[in-house]
């Protein structure tokens, strides 16, 4: 392989490029990102955690990954300079029903190679969280947060130095595969071409598989997190990370607390049906989007077993009581007034034809193409370990 052809300039499609051209056995390769900035979308559109592994099942890639890749993360970014802590981060329990759960997150935690695992009482949690209330917690010291806009500069300078060509405002059009390897065309900036392609479209890798002739059955329906700020004179609620137990049966967190690395304090996300793959405001909608995700059976399967996920989840988007209601559970002195308008991410979750949530990382190979078709959070943090693992499937790790 002399001269693969990328896909998607999110943190995935550099995390990879940086890994292939950093194992010295791809002399260039091109990196084609539509927007005209590197890391536009869930890379930089999201609560900026470093997520150290703790929730995903033992044995999974996901699990793997993220584990391996805050370590191989936090390193880089005390090379490169990037914003970072780790901070450590709090699960609580609020009730006595939720405390089983949270011993089976501790477990999980464990089998997946975690460090430092800490059982909190009431008592312990206070210690380190004064205002958040719960029966008991779980510490997980390795978590932090991080710039990860600075991450994707980092990266994309990088990439460059290592004789990479990043191209944005570079929207593909059309894959044709020839016998030397592939040719995209973009929308203006013209053709290119490569001898392998590796897709890290995220919230459009579906299509782009759809474009290569591969039918990845999954398909991409977005869901949009929405987050409230805490006002400043809030933000004394909360020293760190503040997180609820999360119900096993969805890949979502649930609303939290989440210290920012340039000051400040956000709680959310929610998680919406979104009315568009880019939709980072509620007034935001794309025809093509909607119909592409209305006529998929598994949408409509997955709303039929999960009603009242998905009415709860709909009604909080629309009430700012109700929000402000499901993160007094973690913090009961926040008040409505404490939350002001904060931004939004679109997570690129895909879904079965069964109406199941992908719960793990998926990468489809194929004879000279590797698809990344599932990676939603933690791909960020896990994101130079998910590119050595594209590099392992190929041959060039």
């Amino acid at each position: 392989m002399k001269s693969p052809l990328i896909i998607g300039g999110g943190l995935v499609g550099l995390g990879t490029a940086w890994q292939l051209l950093r194992s010295g056995r791809v002399p260039a390769l091109t990196l084609l990102e539509k927007e005209a900035r590197v890391g536009s979308h869930q890379s930089t559109h999201n609560s900026g955690v470093l997520h150290a592994g703790l929730y995903y099942k033992p044995g999974s890639l996901k699990a793997r990954l993220a584990v391996e890749g805050i370590r191989e993360m936090t390193a880089y970014c005390r090379e490169k300079n990037v914003p970072h802590e780790i901070c450590g981060k709090v699960v609580v329990a609020v009730d006595e029903a939720e405390v089983a759960r949270l011993r089976e997150l501790e477990a999980r935690g464990k089998a997946n190679g975690l460090a430092g695992l800490r059982w909190l009482d009431r008592d312990g949690l206070q210690a380190l969280e004064p205002h958040a209330a719960g029966v008991a917690a779980l510490h997980v010291p390795e978590e932090g947060i991080v710039d990860y806009a600075a991450v994707c500069e980092a990266l994309h300078a990088d990439i460059t130095a290592m004789n990479g060509r990043v191209v944005t405002g570079a929207r593909v059009a059309s894959l044709r595969e020839t016998t030397d390897g592939w040719v995209a065309a973009t929308t203006v900036a013209g053709e290119f071409t490569g001898d392998f392609l590796i897709n890290c479209a995220g919230l459009q890798s579906d299509r782009v598989c759809r474009l290569a002739g591969v039918d990845p059955r999954d398909r991409i329906v977005p869901f949009r997190g929405e987050y409230y700020k805490l006002r400043p004179e809030a933000t004394r609620l909360v020293q760190n990370l503040i997180y609820p137990v999360p119900d096993p049966k969805f890949p979502f967190l649930g609303v939290h607390f989440t210290r920012l690395i340039h000051g400040g304090v956000e709680a959310g996300p929610n998680a919406v049906l979104a009315f568009a793959r880019e939709a980072y405001r509620k007034t935001q909608f794309d025809l093509r989007d909607m119909a592409d995700a209305l006529a998929f059976p598994g949408l409509w399967k997955f709303l039929a077993r999960h009603p009242r996920m998905a009415w709860d989840e709909g009604i909080r988007s629309l009430s700012k009581k109700l929000f402000c209601k499901s993160l007094q559970r973690l913090v009961p002195g926040l008040r409505e007034d404490d939350l002001a308008p904060g931004g939004a991410g679109v997570r690129a979750q895909a879904i079965s034809q069964d109406g199941e949530l992908v719960q793990d990382f998926r990468l489809l190979k194929g004879v000279r193409a590797l698809h990344v078709v599932n990676a939603p959070s933690p791909a960020a943090t896990a994101s130079l370990a998910i590119g050595r693992e594209v590099a392992a499937r190929i041959g060039l790790s």
